[in-house]
């Protein structure tokens, strides 16, 4: 009943504890794993093709673009995105169905970090809000195949911050929950840019978006402001 899509770029390191802890917190549903690549040039897709995930490789590069085709090749009817760096909870399938029964069309869970540090766990503790503006892929996204169509899936012109586009157009077509339970993603760019320094640029970045900034000038940004950061995106 569920197609699990992760797009991926260089992830040879960690696709597979990813696609294993998958199949450790589903217990009750039928899913696929769909590994879309936007030219991987490490081990990731036969790493993801050995752990029993169906791989699709993507002719762009780009998380909304690499989305929308795990999308179109899914075969059930509840789509869940995932990033190859954080891990769904326990029995996270059940969650959802559960969710979808209540009449959710589309939600994500709350977040936490792998790090104790106390301002990372402030940061994910502002999760558990319905709020637009703090809803971002980390959390996961979870989204009937039906809406997803309708609002025409992810806005593919977007290489920043379509994950956090895409939030308003889904809850104009039905309830989007936050789930009380938690996705565990890496806090690998915290200890590479240093914590406060890593979340001051997300905001500056978060605040341009806003502004009207172009996606060229925020990846001229992200570029020159981040460290060991992948780029799911080409030069422009």
């Amino acid at each position: 009943m569920f197609s699990i899509i992760i797009p991926t770029y260089n992830e040879a390191d960690r696709i597979a504890q990813t696609i294993s802890e998958i199949y450790v917190a589903n217990r009750n549903h039928e899913t696929e794993i769909i590994v879309v690549d936007g030219g991987s040039t490490d081990g990731t897709i036969n790493i993801a093709n050995h752990c029993g995930a169906a791989v699709v490789q993507s002719k762009r590069k780009g998380r909304a673009a690499q989305m929308n085709m795990g999308a179109s090749a899914a075969k059930y009817e509840i789509l869940y995105f995932l990033h190859a760096d954080s891990i769904p909870p326990h029995n996270f399938t059940s969650a959802i169905f559960n969710a979808c029964n209540d009449g959710a069309k589309s939600g994500c869970f709350r977040l936490q970090f792998d790090s104790d540090h106390w301002f990372l766990k402030a940061n994910a503790w502002f999760t558990r809000f319905n709020v637009n503006a703090i809803r971002f892929g980390d959390q996961s996204l979870f989204v009937t195949k039906e809406i997803f169509q309708k609002v025409s899936g992810f806005r593919e012109d977007l290489l920043i911050m379509e994950d956090q586009e895409i939030i308003s157009r889904l809850k104009k077509f039905g309830k989007f929950e936050v789930i009380d339970d938690y996705v565990t993603t890496s806090a690998q760019k915290y200890r590479d840019n240093g914590v406060y320094r890593m979340q001051g640029i997300f905001f500056l970045i978060w605040g341009l978006y806003y502004l009207g900034y172009s996606q060229g000038e925020l990846i001229q940004l992200h570029r020159k402001l981040i460290k060991n950061h992948k780029l799911y995106y080409k030069s422009l």
